[in-house]
């Protein structure tokens, strides 16, 4: 059997501005950030992990390089273009808020209907071209590693609609399990890298929050 985790990189400042960052956008993690890639180190202390793979992207390369540290075991780390996050087009690096005034169906649709989603609007990647690449990547990991435990580093909106691709969720009912927060943890399992069973959706017990921001989640 090969195990998932499956991890959204840290926080970053562009999450914190509620500003969409995307495949082209990027912005430094927050302080906070390193300590909480700590906790999340030390929520995996008992787990042997067997490779490391991660975005190219500098948010979630960062936590990639900083989770390994902290872990301080000699785990193999490879970088895939295919874990990049979802290419929002002419979304990216604008706001929420001005997202929302500028083309509110497409945001409408793009958070709740992904069924409705027309990626032609904004020049962005669809939905199934996101589940199709990442749930390559993870097929082929788990090939590699047909026992053991690999991590995935990775972003929330493609993170999102690959591990929902991966258990079967038709494109309808792709949020209804909701977002992925910054430095969480979601786990599958499979026995044969085609059929997937969730173990843990969203997992961010471990960073201790007295509340959470919503400006964490997507």
């Amino acid at each position: 059997m090969t195990k998932f985790y499956f991890i959204r990189h840290g926080k970053t400042q562009w999450n914190l501005d509620s500003r969409y960052q995307g495949a082209n956008g990027d912005s430094p993690l927050l302080p906070q950030s390193y300590q909480e890639i700590k906790l999340l180190a030390k929520s995996l202390a008992g787990v042997s992990i067997a490779h490391i793979f991660s975005s190219p992207l500098p948010r979630a390369k960062t936590t990639a390089t900083k989770l390994k540290e902290a872990l301080g075991k000699n785990i193999p780390l490879t970088i895939d273009d295919r874990l990049a996050e979802f290419n929002l087009g002419k979304m990216e690096g604008m706001k929420f808020a001005d997202v929302a005034k500028k083309w509110p169906q497409v945001l409408d649709a793009f958070r709740h209907h992904p069924d409705r989603y027309d990626p032609k609007v904004v020049d962005s990647e669809s939905f199934q071209s996101v589940i199709k690449r990442l749930g390559a990547a993870v097929r082929d990991y788990a090939q590699q590693y047909p026992q053991g435990n690999v991590l995935v580093v990775s972003h929330g909106a493609a993170l999102n609609a690959a591990i929902n691709g991966l258990l079967g969720a038709p494109l309808a009912h792709l949020k209804d399990r909701g977002g992925l927060s910054n430095t969480s943890t979601t786990i599958l399992q499979t026995n044969d890298g085609r059929h997937f069973d969730l173990v843990k959706w969203n997992d961010t017990s471990y960073l201790h929050k007295d509340h959470v921001d919503p400006t964490d989640t997507i």
